[in-house]
């Protein structure tokens, strides 16, 4: 209960999902030539296009069915293979084995290592073939098709709204179940999202990991960086607002833009049922709850 995924076979080329078996597998067809290209690199392929078609759909429900029978030592989590259970294994002690050898960087994962590498060598091998524009991971590929197809296949099951993406479901979730799983381990401020603790955990170690290549200043977040980099070295305004003719330099910036134009209100009150268009202005109301109580 929560969240429902209403395309669930996936295609391991390009991402794209589907809820229709028949059309998933009519659709893996036409990769045939570019699965010919993939053969030709990685000789565990099938040759034949409709072997491989089987062999992707055996794996995914092999992947599905197979007994967890390996449990964590810290916790109750169980898990099918060796390798998925090592990755877990490293959120509870906190290993690092992994090494940027650029920065220096270490990483739980060899994964993420991988792309951490390519955000140095500037490779971008996920091309979109809507628009061209290429990307780094074959993730955020997937999330940027979705701006041309806008297809939403994640619902919630409280309210009907739909989703691009999982983890916007699972944010979303949070709004009406009041979870709050992140936890900071200096002043035990609760968080919705982990990536909101980690951003967090930073005013408490000062740390700034994100330094401008233009100038060197660092910054404590992403977000930070681009909107430096945009406004004071490049000049950049890369997203533009589909209601009229302004551009931002950060995305975020152009949410908050459009909810102008849409009149939406996803920030809600726990104390009253007001509904505002930025989290800021949320606080700033719940502080005249907070101060009366």
């Amino acid at each position: 209960m929560g969240g429902r995924l209403l395309r669930p076979f996936s295609c391991k080329v390009c991402e794209r999902d589907f809820h229709c078996f028949d059309k998933y597998k009519l659709h893996l067809s036409s990769h045939h030539q570019k699965l010919c290209a993939l053969r030709r690199r990685h000789s565990s392929l099938y040759f034949c296009k409709q072997m491989w078609i089987d062999k992707h759909s055996q794996h995914r429900i092999k992947s599905q069915t197979r007994d967890k029978v390996l449990k964590c030592g810290y916790c109750q989590m169980r898990f099918a293979y060796h390798s998925r259970l090592n990755d877990h294994i490293r959120t509870h002690t906190k290993e690092k084995p992994y090494q940027c050898n650029h920065c220096q960087k270490r990483f739980a994962r060899r994964g993420d290592l991988t792309w951490h590498i390519q955000t140095h060598t500037k490779e971008k091998s996920y091309q979109c073939d809507y628009c061209q524009k290429s990307f780094i991971r074959r993730g955020h590929l997937k999330s940027h098709i979705k701006t041309h197809t806008k297809e939403k296949p994640y619902q919630c099951d409280f309210c009907q709204k739909s989703f691009a993406h999982s983890s916007n479901l699972t944010r979303h979730i949070r709004t009406h179940s009041k979870e709050k799983p992140y936890r900071c381990d200096y002043c035990q401020k609760r968080f919705t999202q982990k990536g909101s603790l980690k951003c967090h955990i930073r005013i408490h170690t000062k740390e700034k990991p994100y330094q401008c290549e233009y100038c060197q200043k660092s910054f404590a977040h992403t977000n930070g960086l681009k909107r430096h980099i945009r406004t004071y070295c490049t000049k950049e305004k890369p997203y533009q607002c589909d209601y009229c003719e302004m551009r931002f330099a950060v995305n975020a910036d152009l949410t908050r833009h459009l909810r102008i134009h849409t009149k939406e209100k996803p920030y809600e009150c726990r104390y009253y049922q007001k509904s505002f268009a930025t989290g800021g202005n949320l606080t700033r109301h719940i502080q005249t709850h907070t101060k009366e109580k």
